[in-house]
């Protein structure tokens, strides 16, 4: 991946040289802990450290004295090597890791790195964002909001932070009620930022912290406050959005066009909103931004992380996967006991796409869910064609004349605008277009976004049209259509086949004379209703754009010893709160609410859910989270079979194959079920560094460099991290691996079962046991390689409880003979 420097040549006198080069921006670790780790023994400074998953309190005198010790330290390194005024420190990073990111030229940054006491000086790299009915679909209203008191007291206390594109705060996603205020969260000490343009304080008792990030965009000349705003408002749509799905206020009506499309709620809607915006509209965002954003909100005291970010694809400059300096923040805030939902990419539906890596974070694959919108085009020849369209339907039981755009043109001369697409309305005839059907083609622009559906409807209104037809004629494998609201009847058709129906229809229904000109338009249609969704059985599925496994340990795509992504939670066509200032959708210009899909939609259900779990139970570690919430997922889709996830065909049409762990991580979020899970797999910080320091490749100086932990594992194994999965990626002969479970209700007798493909044994040690409340027990899995697939095997370990509990966690395998 590229490197985000687009700063200006600087001139730079250096040691008595004079240096030219271009500035770049850089993310410098030091010497020393920083506040998390911080264990006592500089002089005059107390420790700060934490028990692992404990919360600190950032407000004491302690922590504010050594945080600004640690700032000076950065300061003194950067003044004592650098003329005033030839670099410019961007942050200093002081909770989660010590260091700072700063904008200076290469040449620097290799005196940088010789300097004493400089641990590693990397160069920033760009993320990207990873682009309702859900909870009834997840059956929080009947099985889970009621535990925590009903949907007004769901996620009460609970504050999730977001690192996106800020907020739109005046959304009815986001209003504080008056009949049900807001008390203050004592616990959370973050900070209101004020609108520059209204002079309004962005918080409201739900909102309750609002911060932007954007040193190092501005220093990368990428900024541009006119669009991006230099506040907390989201100029793009996808952080309301997000905010709106994990935390939104419930029973909000979704209207556009004068149709309400049900009522959106988020799956926690009484839980906090804490938004850090680090994610701009037309460049995404700098690692430098993001980490400082992650610092301030773990220090802020959030419960839970909301990422819909991760890098473009793996940064080239770090050796291995787990360790650079945004995994590393996101291992120091699990210490601090945050819990982390990341989406695990939108690169699917190819392996090893995933861009979510790491053991301690859940990362979040993306569900179709059982809602599908469809609609036909009924031609006066008797065909039904097939398309997408969340429209009115046309006047029942009357046909209308069917107009091309290319036919009803003013003027020759306007060819060049690619009238067919239907994006200017004054370059067609009113008069021909006028109480007919206009029929226009989707073009290239649509892919790129200079056209849009949007527009579409906006001309045929214009032109007075009863409706619009967009048909597609040629299509690049992977394109995705979703289905777009809008006000007037109109429909696409995404099938070239349907569309060769369609213009076959017209052509020999339409007269022309020896010029080519139309002497009678004679092709009739009418367009159906596409406002109300089918619901389907075959739900959920793996989206098609769903990243996928196999993890990856380092950069030549080596595979990890870990299973990824963790769980699945919906994405696609998920209706929540937009901005209307964001233009990241031009479908969704200057609405209210938008319909759209990604990972970054799967993630915040998951950290939604979270906040019921922790506000369930408020003891829990993040790691109890995400094992609650993978040991209780399913794998049986609505109609009671195995999870399909969707594929490519040989043709490149979509077709479904059966789902494996690669796709789906343990199975489909069952909220009702992770709220009282039986057993846990816990796992904290030390557990982590044990990790680092048994994956292959990775030097114990970089771990220290970036954890400040020695490697004393004694886990022997990444495959012995207690994950509630299980991967062995190069398995030879015989390998056993432990797990260790804790029991968190009563007394219970586990039977365990364990199943794999033939090719690989697998035995489980001991068969039975019981746990008394609280109580920890080790179990023992065995794998043995019977024969060489040179595939991946998977399979599953089942615990069944005499109370009724149930935890089932994923097996996966590759065996070979040596």
């Amino acid at each position: 991946m590229k490197a985000s420097g687009l700063g200006w040549a600087v001139l730079l006198v250096l040691l008595g040289l004079v240096v030219k080069g271009k500035a770049e921006i850089y993310i410098v670790t030091v010497e020393g802990e920083p506040i998390i780790s911080y264990k006592g023994g500089e002089n005059g400074f107390e420790a700060t450290a934490v028990e692992s998953d404990e919360k600190l309190d950032t407000t004491s005198e302690l922590v504010t004295s050594y945080a600004s010790h640690l700032e000076k330290k950065h300061d003194m390194l950067l003044g004592m090597l650098f003329e005033h005024g030839s670099y410019k420190k961007l942050y200093s990073y002081k909770h989660l890791i010590n260091g700072f990111s700063v904008h200076l030229s290469p040449q620097q940054a290799e005196t940088l790195k010789r300097a004493p006491g400089v641990k590693s000086v990397e160069r920033d790299w760009k993320v990207r964002k990873l682009t309702t009915h859900t909870p009834q679909f997840l059956g929080l209203p009947t099985g889970v909001w009621p535990a925590g008191g009903g949907f007004d007291r769901a996620g009460e206390d609970i504050v999730i932070g977001f690192v996106d594109s800020g907020i739109y705060p005046h959304h009815p996603s986001f209003a504080a009620h008056h009949d049900d205020p807001y008390g203050p969260v004592p616990k959370y000490r973050g900070k209101c930022e004020i609108d520059p343009d209204t002079k309004r304080d962005f918080c409201n008792g739900k909102i309750i912290g609002a911060q932007y990030f954007a040193e190092a965009a501005k220093a990368a000349g990428a900024f541009n406050p006119t669009i991006d705003f230099a506040s907390p408002m989201d100029g793009d749509g996808h952080g309301s959005h997000t905010a709106a799905i994990a935390a939104g206020n419930n029973g909000i009506p979704v209207r556009l066009h004068g149709h309400e499309f049900g009522k959106a709620s988020g799956m926690a809607p009484r839980a906090r909103i804490a938004v850090y915006k680090a994610i701009y509209r037309l460049f995404g965002g700098f690692v430098a931004d993001v980490v400082a954003a992650i610092d301030q909100a773990v220090h802020d005291g959030v419960d839970i992380l909301s990422l819909s970010v991760g890098p473009n694809s793996p940064p080239t400059n770090t050796k291995t996967t787990f360790l650079n300096p945004f995994d590393a923040t996101l291992l120091a805030a699990v210490k601090a006991g945050v819990f982390v939902a990341q989406a695990a990419g939108n690169g699917g539906p190819f392996p090893k796409t995933l861009v979510s890596y790491s053991p301690w974070i859940a990362s979040v694959a993306a569900a179709i869910d059982d809602r599908r919108y469809k609609n036909h085009l009924n031609l006066g020849n008797g065909k039904a064609l097939a398309g997408l369209g969340l429209s009115p339907s046309t006047h029942p039981n009357q046909t209308y004349t069917m107009v091309a755009a290319n036919d009803a043109l003013l003027d020759s001369s306007a060819t060049k605008f690619s009238p067919s697409d239907c994006q200017r309305p004054e370059v067609l005839n009113k008069k021909l277009v006028e109480g007919n059907i206009l029929l226009c083609g989707y073009s290239f622009n649509f892919v790129v976004g200079t056209a849009s559906i949007k527009k579409v409807s906006e001309t045929a209104k214009a032109l007075g049209a009863v409706g619009f037809v967009l048909a597609v004629e040629n299509v690049s494998p992977g394109t995705k259509f979703d289905p777009v609201p809008v006000g007037i009847p109109g429909i696409l058709i995404t099938d070239v086949s349907k569309t060769m129906d369609l213009i076959d229809y017209y052509n020999v229904s339409t007269p022309r004379d020896w010029t080519g000109r139309v002497k009678s338009f004679k092709a009739i249609g009418s367009i159906g209703d596409g406002l109300m969704p089918i619901l389907h059985k075959s739900a959920p599925e793996v989206a098609l754009f769903s990243a996928r496994g196999p993890n990856i340990r380092d950069f030549s795509f080596q595979d990890a010893d870990l299973l990824k992504p963790d769980i699945l939670a919906p994405g696609s066509l998920i209706w929540a709160a937009w901005s209307p200032n964001g233009t990241d959708e031009p479908n969704f210009v200057g609405e209210g609410f938008a319909l759209i899909s990604g990972t970054s939609m799967a993630a915040p259900h998951i950290a939604g859910i979270a906040a019921l779990l922790k506000q369930k139970h408020p003891q829990w570690s993040p790691a109890a989270i995400k094992s609650a919430l993978m040991t209780t997922s399913t794998k049986l889709d609505r109609a009671g079979r195995p999870l399909q996830a969707q594929q490519y065909s040989e043709t490149e049409a979509m077709k479904l194959v059966p789902g494996t762990p690669f796709d789906y991580g343990s199975g489909h979020v069952n909220p009702r079920a992770a709220l009282d899970p039986g057993l846990i797999f816990d796992a904290g910080y030390e557990d982590y560094v044990g990790f680092l320091c048994t994956t292959p490749g990775i030097d114990i100086h970089e771990i220290k460099k970036y954890t400040n932990s020695p490697c004393n594992s004694t886990i022997g194994r990444p495959s012995n991290l207690n994950t509630p999965s299980i991967t062995i990626s190069h398995l030879v002969g015989t390998q056993t691996v432990t797990r260790t479970v804790t029991n968190i209700a009563g007394e219970e007798t586990y039977v365990i079962t364990a199943r794999m493909h033939p090719s690989i044994a697998i035995e489980t040690r001991p068969s039975a046991m019981t746990l008394r409340p609280g109580a920890s027990r080790k179990f023992s899995v065995t794998l043995t390689t019977r024969s060489v697939t040179r595939s991946y095997c998977f399979g599953e370990i089942t615990m069944k409880g005499s109370r009724g509990h149930k935890v089932t966690i994923p097996v996966v395998a590759m065996g070979h003979w040596r």
